[in-house]
Order: structure tokens, then C-alpha cells, then sequence
């Protein structure tokens, strides 16, 4: 069964620190992080895609070749704030600085997770 960790209010506060330029609160910041990577993984079930936010999580998601052992063919991985500011549409996924490797290792499909996907600054 999956868990979906529902915290709107940690997404709203991240953001909000943001925009103050100032750093998110880490506890506030890793909620965020898995209420929006919940997201992503209803929003594109399946397991072609690993999405890593390092510490805070990881999920499988998008449609490919299931992946059980070792490293995944399609990677996804970022740093946390980076992965809110996507998300929400606050970044677009082409001035974003993270790693992506295999064929699939592509969000632009689901993203922004709230409403339609957007070209961001």
C-alpha cells in the first residue's frame, strides 16, 4: 500500500522562506519534499523513472521497465530545494540543475505537479 503524505502546509512554508531569501526550516523542507514526491507518484505511477531529493527521498515512477536491483536505468536527482521549486512550477525543468541519466529521465510529462504543466522562469 502506498503511503501519500499529505502536507500542503510544508510546500506553502518552504515557498514562503524562499521568496523572504531565507533558508527553509529542514524538517518543513524534507515534508515538503515527500508531499510533493507523493504527488509526482500519482500523478505518473510506475517504476521507469527513480526520482532522488537526497536525504529526504526517492520514489520510482512513469512508465518503463521495472527496476528491482542496483542502479536504475533512468535517474532523476536533485538537491531538495530545487525539487520543490520544479514542482510547483517555480523553476522549469530547462534552468534546473540536477543530474539526469537514461532515456527516460525526463518530468516534463508531470510538471508542475498542480495544474498544467507551465514554462517557468
Amino acid at each position: 500500500m502506498r503511503r501519500t503524505l499529505v502536507d500542503p502546509g510544508a510546500v506553502d512554508e518552504v515557498l514562503a522562506r524562499i521568496d523572504a531569501d531565507e533558508q527553509p526550516d529542514r524538517v518543513v523542507l524534507r515534508r515538503a519534499v515527500l508531499h510533493l514526491l507523493g504527488q509526482l507518484a500519482e500523478r505518473a505511477p510506475g517504476h521507469g523513472i527513480e526520482v532522488r531529493v537526497p536525504p529526504h527521498g526517492a520514489i520510482q515512477c512513469g512508465q518503463g521497465p521495472k527496476h528491482t536491483r542496483g542502479t536504475p536505468p533512468n535517474v532523476v536527482e536533485m538537491d531538495a530545494t530545487t525539487w520543490v521549486l520544479l514542482a510547483t512550477g517555480r523553476l522549469s525543468w530547462d534552468r534546473a540543475n540536477f543530474s539526469a541519466s537514461g532515456v527516460r529521465a525526463d518530468l516534463r510529462p508531470w510538471l508542475p505537479l498542480a495544474g498544467e504543466p507551465s514554462s517557468a522562469a
